[in-house]
């Protein structure tokens, strides 16, 4: 049946209907399906929950006694603190704000808390906590404080503000997500629209958009760990001191992060590194399974909440290259239970896994009015996840526990213990530490199983209490294991001072055979600036680069800019000669200002094919018409391949089209490439002789688009006749659509002819609308018009 007015008609209106925003009817309800909330009910939420096989559930705390949870964290007593927010997620003008740290325990380990104790409060939405020097530290929007209890009655009575000047553009993206770190500093996020200026003594130090902050309290040292992500909620390390984060408003699922590494929405980036889950739903917090609690299968993996889903997601790590790759596996929990809004996850001295909800039907937050009557202010569970039939690890006692004790505990399966035991030591004096930790390493057997793991705990706990010994890491670089040397290679910048020749040691690491431990070689020698350390970066080349390991290498050479093209542009061989390495280190630059030396390059007698069109390649992104001309010149010498002749092709295109340059001389030698046998390197040839508009090649064009040998060929013809335009193009391109048989063809003639002559276009594209039959779609020529000024009134 042909397409009649009325169901053309019909077409535009749905499209219509499909496109028009929420604006076009009036304000939007948003969750309009949440017409009723459930009372809450504890037993009714147990009740809903599929927990994985093997596993059970129970309510650890619930509101009166918390509300709101946002980040729960244990210390070292085995407490539960956590920050909870009821003024979310916006105060109400005139009121007071009084949101509170609460710290929950369970004195008869029944895994039930029979403590609760409000430790602060009239706060404003703090969005972390983190306990630790005699009290806790609370990230409570533009400051962090450290709250602490002088007087032992468990509430905090000296409030310091510790940092101040975080942005707050957005509550759910200011300070956040504290975690202390293996090497005793403070991890701190923020996210995407938030813009920080922080004093310290070491001056301001600034992070716009989303990142993760590296503080060292006892210096104030504060400096930027990573950059970007949307909104990232979760951080956790490895056992082996690696990073991964988890975005509440992303979609790549588990992000494996290192110093430097910038993701999507960083401000000003050049370039990013993509999460290990692409299409992954939204993440928010994050933890990695250690110790007697759960399964060996479960060792390692990472635990995250998907709240709008209202699941506990699993995921398992592998070994990648430089980096992993991440496996989203079976929930450990999920519900569909309507409130429940799981938003951190940690695991508890007692093996268990503790899960913070924030209780709320509803998820949005800009979208849904601040004072809808549906949102929940006074709600709030800790939910415990344990391994059925498992006895309850009993805590270890670290408050206070002798510093042989305390050391002996780095062996424990538990992360858990792990930590809190270097964090106990960190508040010891240093002078009272140091000969027994240095006793205790040298006493460890080669024969341990354990042996490469403790000398790197111990490595970290010397970094706890601000000591160094250069000798126990300089064995470490050499360490059989190269999870141990990779994590020996970061501690390298932070004890600079006191290592005789800090960057040999480095370079040496650049030549690693592992690439985890290349990839952290290449992003130290970025914090000592000078061409040599790009130099010497740039040796990752020798060896397979994959993306991990691109991006740190591209981060390098491209903070230490400053360093080495001066001097390149000077005439120093800077690279010693490998042209490899100028050629990646130009490329980082991408500006106008590498043409000169890359003509330096092509002028090289001995130069290898790879290089040549990569130089080629980089001029005509940056290259004036001369420039261009040379690499014309290229693409029309018939010794070189037709791959090549079309990657230079293509970038001298791309260089019109971005620029609006085109090649200096006569340019009608571009025809002889209309007789490739290559079908890719004609389109490109017909391509080009539209945007540079050579009139001597219209007449060929005119004939292949009328009668060529493939509808791909000839709609390249088509575009170009359209690009080249004028009374003559608009001629052929009417007979075109009058006459061909080929209904694809036609479109494409109208759309080519609605470039020139829009009206007359669309006058065709009635015509061909008209006679379209079942089954045949108009949408590629409706938007033709409707992405035209006056297209859709014309085609009206």
């Amino acid at each position: 049946m042909p397409l009649t007015k009325f169901r053309l008609n019909l077409f535009l209106l749905s499209l219509f209907l499909a496109t028009a925003g929420p604006s076009s009817f009036g304000q939007a309800v948003y969750q309009p399906d949440l017409d009723s909330v459930p009372t809450p009910n504890v037993d009714a939420e147990l009740e809903a929950f599929q927990i994985a096989d093997g596993f059970e559930i129970n309510l650890f705390a619930a509101n009166p006694d918390i509300a709101k949870p946002i980040q729960i964290h244990f210390d070292r007593e085995g407490r539960l603190w956590v920050a909870g927010s009821e003024t979310y997620p916006h105060i109400v003008p005139g009121d007071v704000a009084n949101d509170k740290i609460v710290i929950l325990e369970d004195t008869d380990s029944d895994g039930v808390a029979d403590c609760s104790t409000v430790f602060a409060d009239h706060l404003l939405i703090p969005t972390g906590v983190a306990p630790g020097d005699g009290g806790a530290y609370v990230s409570n929007s533009t400051e962090l404080l450290h709250l602490s209890d002088t007087d032992g009655d468990g509430k905090a009575d000296t409030r310091r503000v510790v940092l101040s000047g975080f942005g707050t553009e957005d509550t759910h993206h200011i300070l956040h997500t504290l975690q202390w770190g293996m090497d005793g500093s403070l991890y701190m996020n923020q996210s995407i629209y938030i813009h920080s200026h922080i004093e310290t003594p070491y001056g301001v130090r600034r992070l716009n958009g989303g990142g993760t902050w590296r503080f060292r309290p006892e210096t104030m040292e504060l400096g930027v760990f990573m950059k970007g992500l949307v909104n990232h909620w979760g951080h956790i390390f490895d056992d082996w001191g690696q990073s991964f984060m988890t975005d509440g408003a992303g979609g790549e699922g588990i992000n494996y992060v290192f110093p430097g590494a910038t993701f999507m929405t960083s401000p000003g980036a050049r370039k990013i590194l993509h999460g290990l889950n692409p299409g992954s739903p939204k993440h928010c917090s994050l933890e990695v399974i250690t110790g007697e609690g759960f399964p060996e299968d479960w060792q390692g993996n990472l635990i995250t909440n998907d709240f709008r889903a209202r699941r506990v997601c699993r995921f398992v790590l592998s070994e990648s290259g430089a980096g992993f790759t991440s496996k989203d596996i079976p929930a450990l929990e999920k519900t569909t239970h309507v409130s429940f809004r799981p938003v951190d996850v940690a695991m508890g001295p007692d093996g268990a896994l503790y899960i913070a909800d924030f209780y709320n039907p509803i998820i949005q937050h800009g979208e849904v009015d601040f004072r809808d009557p549906r949102r929940d202010h006074e709600h709030g569970r800790i939910w415990r996840v344990t391994r059925k039939g498992q006895k309850q690890l009993a805590k270890p006692e670290i408050v206070g526990a002798p510093i042989p004790d305390l050391l002996e505990m780095l062996r424990a399966e538990e992360q858990w213990t792990r930590l809190h035991a270097k964090l106990e030591l960190r508040e010891r004096n240093p002078e009272e530490v140091l000969p027994v930790l240095e006793h205790w390493i040298g006493s460890l057997a080669p024969s341990d199983p354990q042996y490469d793991h403790l000398r790197l705990e111990g490595l970290w706990t010397l970094q706890n209490i601000r000591k160094t010994d250069p000798k126990l890491l300089e064995d470490l670089l050499e360490s059989k294991n190269p999870h141990v040397r990779a994590a020996a290679v970061r501690v390298v910048p932070q004890w600079r001072k006191d290592l005789s020749d800090p960057v040999n040691l480095l370079a040496k690491r650049v030549r690693d055979d592992n690439p985890r431990v290349r990839l952290e070689a290449v992003r130290a020698l970025s914090q000592f600036p000078s061409a040599q350390s790009a130099d010497l970066a740039l040796n990752a080349l020798d060896f397979e680069v994959d993306g991990f390991l691109d991006h740190a290498l591209w981060l390098t050479v491209d903070e230490l800019t400053d360093q080495w093209f001066p001097r390149v542009q000077a005439g120093e061989d800077v690279f010693r000669g490998n042209t490899k390495k100028l050629l990646y280190a130009l490329e980082v630059v991408d500006q106008p200002t590498i043409v000169p030396p890359l003509i330096g390059v092509l002028s090289k007698k001995d130069l290898d094919d790879g290089s040549r069109k990569k130089a080629l390649e980089l001029v005509a992104k940056f290259g004036n018409a001369e420039n261009m001309r040379s690499i014309l010149d290229r693409v029309l010498d018939k010794n070189t391949s037709d791959s090549d002749r079309a990657n230079l092709l293509a970038a001298l295109i791309d260089a019109t089209e971005s620029r609006g340059l085109i090649p200096s001389g006569d340019l009608s030698g571009l025809s002889n490439l209309f007789e490739s046998a290559n079908d890719g390197l004609r389109r490109l040839a017909f391509r080009a002789a539209g945007r540079w508009k050579i009139e001597s090649t219209r007449g060929i064009l005119s004939s292949v688009a009328l009668e060529g040998d493939s509808v791909a060929t000839r709609s390249a013809a088509i575009d170009a006749l359209s690009e080249l335009g004028g009374a003559e193009s608009q001629k052929t391109l009417v007979k075109l659509i009058d006459s061909d048989t080929n209904t694809q063809l036609r479109i494409q003639g109208v759309m080519a002819l609605a470039n020139l002559d829009l009206g007359e276009a669309s006058k065709k594209a009635v015509e061909i609308l008209a006679g379209l039959g079942e089954g045949e779609d108009p949408t590629e020529l409706f938007n033709a018009f409707l992405q035209r000024k006056n297209g859709p009134k014309k085609l009206a």
